[in-house]
């Protein structure tokens, strides 16, 4: 991977984080990827049972990323956030763990309203 796309990758996670405190009123910064696994997301979120895998491309191979996500949240739900230049950020979820993800974002929102 090149500097130019490690960059916008980074700027990415950044920029994710900024829109998910705006709209969910939670603190959320980039993780620490350089350790790898399950305890470092792409974005760090205050979402319990969350991991976040952060997709700043405009070809995004969607499959690939959610086994990514998959196998690196452990027992957490895997959420992929993805944009593409001049879009909107979009978030990909599997069906399954969407009434566990709707839970853990209400309850959060909840907490810190």
């Amino acid at each position: 991977m090149g500097r130019k796309s490690r960059d916008k990758g980074a700027a990415g996670e950044r920029e994710l984080a900024r829109e998910l405190s705006r709209l969910l009123g939670v603190e959320a910064r980039r993780g620490r990827q350089y350790h790898g696994g399950p305890g470092s997301p792409d974005v760090v979120v205050e979402i319990p049972h969350v991991h976040l895998e952060c997709k700043r491309t405009e070809r995004l191979r969607l499959y690939e990323a959610l086994e990514q996500a998959i196998a690196d949240a452990g027992e957490k739900v895997p959420v992929v956030a993805h944009r593409q230049n001049h879009k909107p950020w979009v978030v990909i979820v599997r069906l399954d763990d969407l009434p566990k993800l709707a839970t853990q974002v209400y309850l959060t929102m909840a907490e810190n309203a």
